[in-house]
């Protein structure tokens, strides 16, 4: 597929809308639930992308789930996310060593590389309007009933390092205090963070510059995982074709996406900071209300028909599934570049990404695979990841169920575990009860067949074992689930010991929001919710010195706990609100098509 040139996001629009990609709604809804309501029941039916035209108290329209499909992600880079991710580790896997014929061979690709020096220009449709800050007239989405106001949910941010100049392009949340003031949820381990860490620590405000719409390519930069100090916008114009227009800020000294909607043009002072949150997020649950740094909006730039982009998070599958699943195919395999034995490696949009990460490897040296996971756990994004499993080289990473077969044939806790008790984590993570800070897993499935014979499909009912036990489910690999209704520590500790579960050897507690017909909300309700350090449990475990050795079947308490913050859950007249007015949005045949699939 050949990429089309999108000057904007009104383009792209266009695009999408005469592939029968994209709906107008002409119908006023309301930003706060509503939207939200609307656009999450399209993304479960594989709806298309969605055009708000009128937003109640907004002037500009809203566009929603452009890049809510595997199809419109393609539309999108102009070809399928992982021909990207092989041409990138081609390209640099033919250049080592460097010869005079292998550059001969690249000449078209390391062309490119002209376009990733992005090109100053000095007029902009982005600029075609200026005026002072009026955050209330945007269509700012309020999409969960506890979330702390309006936030800006699609607006990526720019920000240079006062020590190098370098710039970082990173997507964050913005909650909108006021017509001019914003939080800035830089989380841990962001480009933005690192930007904003260096000015305070020279007393130094940090100028910054949100950037709402433009074409895909520059949207979804912001998104990818790359290595720090990496220019999104320049990688941006090599996958482009076409260098990044940049245009100088008018009121600060950062220059901005030219083809922008919106630029909000702005300083973070240092020192300064406020409650921001709490917000329904990728977790499925609420990050809880937390002091954050404060951004300043001095001006507004725009075209004078801007459109306004937003996204929705929560429970998965949102909108954020395919963009995560594209960034991994197409970045994914540069860890090959530090890591030669590392075959392929996929991160769970069911378990949120930085949950789960199932790497295959070859192995070739004792421990190798240990090696290789504790590699993948100092790089980059990466290091935010709380669960590992190590499989075989012609394992498929992206089946569950296989990665469950393969620990039921290859997997003992004694030897081929390793628990890191205290180590960073995602800002979002909540299961440790501290911020930033949790634990790690490593499982190891690369080793040799340590059970013969196949899994067990099924168990006896344990809920007549223990009448604290509802429904239950024997996953691939003889993996257990079961939901607890109340005391999933004393339920676990009669489970470990209990002969009716046979040679299973894991064992997993989930509550009864999580639906056990549907293997993606499982795992989402597993690894969203458990700290390995806290909540796993062993048959056996003991000191030997000061390491500690652990034997027999493995439980996991992955319930809700008390000082866990809730999970997401729509209210009930909204619901009912979006049931009656359905017909409203699409038209009748539309509705009728839309209540079923699209």
């Amino acid at each position: 597929m050949t990429a089309p040139r999108f000057d904007g996001l009104q383009d792209f629009v266009r695009y999408l809308e005469a592939r029968g990609e994209l709906l107008r709604v002409t119908a006023e809804v309301d930003p706060k639930l509503e939207v939200a309501e609307i656009v999450q029941r399209v993304i479960r039916q594989d709806g298309p992308g969605l055009l708000f035209e009128r937003v109640k108290g907004a002037d500009f329209p809203l566009a929603m789930n452009l890049y809510g499909s595997a199809r419109r992600m393609e539309m999108a880079i102009g070809r399928p996310p992982e021909q990207i991710g092989r041409e990138l580790i081609d390209t640099f896997q033919r250049l080592n060593p460097p010869s005079l014929g292998r550059f001969w061979e690249l000449r078209s690709t390391l062309l490119k590389a002209r376009f990733m020096r992005p090109r100053m220009v000095t007029r902009a449709p982005v600029q075609e309007v200026i005026e002072p800050p009026q955050l209330d007239r945007l269509p700012n989405l309020w999409s969960w009933p506890r979330d702390g106001g309006p936030f800006i949910t699609f607006g990526p941010t720019i920000t240079h390092n006062p020590a190098n100049g370098v710039r970082n392009f990173g997507l964050y949340r913005l909650q909108v205090f006021d017509e001019k003031t914003t939080g800035m949820h830089w989380q841990s381990m962001k480009g933005g963070r690192g930007h904003h860490h260096e000015a305070e620590r020279r007393g130094e405000p940090l100028e910054a510059a949100v950037v709402l719409g433009g074409d895909p390519m520059t949207m979804l930069s912001a998104i990818l995982p790359l290595p720090e100090d990496f220019d999104e916008l320049g990688l941006a114009g090599f996958l482009r074709g076409r260098a990044t227009e940049l245009v100088p800020g008018r009121s600060i000294s950062i220059p901005v996406p030219a083809n922008a909607d919106f630029v909000l043009e702005g300083v973070v002072p240092a020192g300064e900071r406020r409650m921001e949150g709490p917000f329904g997020d990728h977790y499925g649950h609420y990050s809880e209300a937390s002091p954050f740094p404060v951004f300043h909006v001095k001006t507004v730039t725009r075209r004078r028909d801007a459109i306004y982009p937003g996204a929705v998070v929560g429970k998965p599958p949102q909108e954020d599934k395919w963009i995560g699943l594209a960034a991994g195919e197409m970045i994914g395999p540069l860890i090959r570049i530090v890591n030669p034995n590392v075959v392929d490696l996929f991160a769970s949009d069911d378990a949120v990404f930085h949950n789960l990460l199932t790497v295959s490897v070859k192995v070739r040296h004792p421990l190798e695979s240990f090696k290789t996971a504790l590699n993948l756990l100092g790089t980059g994004q990466l290091a935010l990841t709380k669960c590992v499993v190590m499989v075989r080289d012609d394992v498929p990473v992206r089946s569950f169920g296989r990665t469950l077969r393969e620990l039921w044939h290859r997997f003992d806790p004694r030897d081929r575990m390793l628990l890191l008790p205290i180590a960073p984590l995602d800002t979002l993570d909540y299961t440790s009860f501290e911020m930033h800070v949790g634990s790690k897993l490593v499982l190891d499935a690369t080793g040799e067949v340590v059970t013969t014979g196949a899994p067990p499909t099924a168990i006896e009912d344990p809920a007549l074992f223990d009448q604290r036990i509802g429904a239950h489910r024997v996953l691939d690999g003889g993996f257990v689930v079961v939901q607890v209704k109340r005391d999933p520590r004393a339920v676990l500790e009669k489970l470990l010991r209990w002969d009716g579960l046979g040679p299973v050897k894991f064992v997993a507690a989930v509550s009864d929001d999580v639906d056990l017909d549907d293997e993606g909300n499982i795992v989402w309700g597993i690894f969203t919710r458990f700290d390995p350090a806290r909540d796993m449990m062993f048959e056996r475990q003991e000191f030997v010195g000061a390491k500690p050795v652990y034997g027999g079947r493995v439980a996991i308490d992955a319930t809700w706990k008390p000082g866990y913050p809730p999970p997401v859950t729509m209210p009930e007249e909204t619901i009912r609100l979006v049931d009656r007015r359905w017909g409203e949005y699409f038209g009748d045949r539309l509705a009728r098509r839309a209540r079923g699939r699209w």
